[in-house]
Parts: C-alpha cells; sequence; structure tokens
C-alpha cells in the first residue's frame, strides 16, 4: 500500500510515529504547504518508508497531480475541515481510496438554526456515494477518534451487547491541564469552533434529525480512570450524522466535556464575532487587508501538537450505550483513555492528537490486510469492530468497558 498523507500538523506528524512501527504498507509521501514541516516529520521517523513533498490543499489540479505522480493507493486526510472536499474531490476524480478523520462542513438552517437541520456534515461526501459505488472505491470518512472509535464501539455495542438499543450517546472528557496557560486548547482551534458554536444536532427514531441551541442539554458525566465528573453538553459532531445509518437505536447524541470555564471562552468570542470565518477589513502595512477573525485567534494561540512537554493528565473518549439485553435493562460505557505522559515518553507527541492519530493507521492496516472491505462512502459502523478493537490493543493502546448502574442523563426519555 502507498499512502498520500496531506497535513503535518499534530495529527498528521503522530500518524508517522505510529504507522512507522507498523509493516503493512510500502510508503507513506507526507506532503504539507509548509515543506519543511512535511520534512521534519518524515525525517523523524527515520525510516526510508517516509518521503514529504508540498502540496496546496486548496488546489484540486494540484492535488490530484501528486496523487497520480506518487501513485497512491489511499488518499489520507489530516487537514482541518476546510479542505476536506478538495481533497476528497481529488482522490474521487483519480479513483483512489480516501480516509478522514473530519468531514465535510455544515452549514446552518438559513432561518431556524436551533431547530432544524440546513446542510449537515457530510451530506456532500455522502451526495458523491453512488460514484465511489459505481468505481467499487472506498471512501472511509470519519475515521479518527471521534468520529472514529467511537462510531466502532456503537457498532461493538449492537453486534455484542445489546438485543436492543434506547440511546448511543459520545461522552467525551479530560482533566487534561497545561502548566502556564489557562487557555489552551488541546485540539485544533479552528475545528473546536466550529464544532463548538455550531447547532448541535440530534437524531431521533421518531424524528430524525434536528439541532439545539450551542451547549444546550448539560449534565455531569463521571469519566473513568481518575478522570472523574465533567460538565458536558451537546456539541455538532459527526456521530450523529453517520450511527444511524448503520446502527439501530432509538436516540444518538454527542456530548463534549468542555467544562464551565472553557465555555465561557468560546461564548466570549462568539459574542465578540472572532469565531467568524468570512474576512473583516483591517488596516495594514501596505493598506486595508482582509483577514478571517477565526484565524486570527488561532494563529494567536500555541499549536497544538506543541504542547505536550507542559501538558499534564488523561483524555478519554468514549459511547455510552443504554437498552435490553436479554430482557434486562443494561447500561454500559465502552472508553479508550490515554495519558499525556504515556505519548510523551513513547511517541513524542501529546495525548488528544495521538489519540485521533492511531484510528486511521489501525483501519489503513485493516484495510490493506483484506479485513475490511468495501466501496462507497461509508463510516466506521459499517465494517466489523471487534478485528479494529483487537488490532488497536495489539498497537498497544486498549480499550475498555464499564457497567453502568446509576447514570442517567436529564434529556433520556
Amino acid at each position: 500500500m502507498r499512502i498520500l498523507l496531506v497535513g503535518a500538523g499534530g495529527v498528521g506528524t503522530a500518524i508517522t510515529r505510529i504507522a512507522a512501527r507498523r509493516p503493512f504498507f510500502d510508503e507513506m509521501v507526507v506532503a504539507d504547504y509548509d515543506l519543511g514541516r512535511a520534512q521534519a516529520a518524515a525525517a523523524a521517523t527515520n525510516d526510508p518508508r517516509f518521503r514529504a513533498e508540498r502540496i496546496d490543499a486548496s488546489d484540486v489540479e494540484a492535488v490530484k497531480n501528486l496523487i497520480t505522480q506518487v501513485q497512491a493507493d489511499y488518499l489520507l486526510n489530516a487537514t482541518d475541515p476546510r479542505f476536506v472536499m478538495t481533497l476528497f474531490t481529488a482522490a474521487q476524480e483519480t479513483q483512489t481510496g480516501y480516509l478522514d478523520m473530519a468531514m465535510s462542513l455544515s452549514r446552518p438552517h438559513p432561518e431556524r438554526p436551533y431547530e432544524q437541520v440546513g446542510v449537515m456534515l457530510g451530506d456532500e461526501q455522502f451526495a458523491q456515494a453512488p460514484e465511489w459505488e459505481r468505481t467499487g472505491r472506498l471512501a472511509l470518512v470519519g475515521m479518527g477518534v471521534e468520529p472514529g472509535l467511537s462510531d466502532v464501539f456503537a457498532r461493538y455495542a449492537a453486534d455484542e451487547l445489546f438485543d436492543e438499543i434506547d440511546e448511543i450517546g459520545i461522552r467525551d472528557g479530560s482533566n487534561l491541564t497545561v502548566d502556564g496557560l489557562e487557555f489552551a486548547p488541546s485540539f485544533n482551534i479552528w475545528t473546536t469552533i466550529e464544532e463548538c458554536l455550531n447547532p448541535p444536532i440530534v437524531w431521533e427514531k421518531e424524528r430524525g434529525w434536528f439541532t439545539t441551541a450551542p451547549f444546550s442539554e448539560p449534565e455531569v458525566f463521571d469519566f473513568p480512570e481518575g478522570i472523574g465528573p465533567v460538565q458536558c453538553v451537546n456539541v455538532e459532531h459527526e456521530e450523529v450524522l453517520l450511527i444511524p445509518r448503520w446502527v439501530g437505536a432509538k436516540r444518538v447524541t454527542f456530548k463534549y466535556g468542555l467544562g464551565e470555564d472553557f465555555i465561557r471562552t468560546l461564548q466570549t468570542l462568539h459574542a465578540l464575532g472572532l469565531d467568524r470565518t468570512e474576512g473583516v477589513i483591517v488596516p495594514g502595512p501596505a493598506g486595508p487587508v482582509s483577514v478571517s477573525p477565526r484565524d486570527v485567534v488561532a494563529a494567536g494561540l500555541p499549536d497544538p501538537a506543541s504542547l505536550g512537554a507542559r501538558m499534564r493528565g488523561k483524555t478519554c473518549a468514549g459511547t455510552w450505550v443504554s437498552g435490553v439485553k436479554d430482557g434486562q435493562d443494561r447500561e454500559v460505557y465502552l472508553y479508550h483513555v490515554v495519558d499525556n505522559e504515556w505519548t510523551m515518553a513513547e511517541y513524542g507527541s501529546q495525548a488528544v492528537v495521538w489519540q485521533t492519530a492511531i484510528n486511521p493507521v489501525v483501519a489503513l492496516e485493516l484495510i490493506a490486510n483484506g479485513t475490511w472491505t468495501g466501496a462507497g462512502v461509508l463510516g466506521p459502523e459499517a465494517f466489523p469492530p471487534k478485528p479494529f478493537l483487537d488490532l488497536l490493543t495489539a498497537y498497544g493502546s486498549p480499550w475498555a468497558m464499564r457497567e453502568q448502574k446509576s447514570y442517567r442523563p436529564n434529556n433520556v426519555r
């Protein structure tokens, strides 16, 4: 397998460090707008299977040319969601396999954004599914940790743990802190703003997809392995768009453990208009220039990939499921906890980007060895979950499950 990895930021760099320990691929070309960053990621592996190229991920023709040049079997997208459709289109038009960790962007309903969906996450990609099916190529979408591993957990619960599912609720939380910084997001701030300030989406069997207000339905979830209780709220996320397509449930939600301070900061950015992506005119040394406020916020914050040495604590990604098994009510929480101290010592990557990066590598290995096969635009739920979970454990990063007896979120009917 020959892989073109586009994006050499925190997640992309972690992908190279994880993949370098596995024998399933022949070459991985690391491409980034910043050639130096791509070269650094490739060279750090000390593995001749890695090399670097420069690419503008917004240029479809340039991406198509690079795919052809490197003879890629799969394009692995490790950029932020703005570039999903460019890379997805380039892979489609060159009949190359495709994998991403975040899907095409949504657009709120123009009149009732907190009640009805507009363009949903992934809609643009799913619209192209017939063409992918026609050419027999696979686009595996949403294959990070959330979405990704969380979706695998949902399919595993449906296959192995329940006869009937009432609710599948993704719950993400951490106790991570960064020495010397009061506000330092551990993941790409552009993406964080997008998913947290867009109208959150919920799915119900009798109602379909609908939206609510940002940070709605707050609840406290007790996370395992010493993380403890964290306030979680509804945010927009791909699992709610993916899981109902393949897994039977009465309700699907996603709640992020942001905590009160983080929520207040995001609300302030929104109140000041600093979450906007469209440019505003500001004075410049050569005259007025157009600047995106969100890009300014991102530029003013530290690169999440650089925070590892100052970061303390653990992060948890997991899927809470309630339903019935053998006539009895059951609740479980399937989860994956990563300790920043371990990822830094073992891989030199901070916990959040490493936890995201390991899952697409596992998925590509399953595709390379023929365990996961398919054609079209498919989410992680479309594939057998046990081989993935077994291989994740074999990578040295096991998952776990907790039976729940007392947790009842305030929104369960």
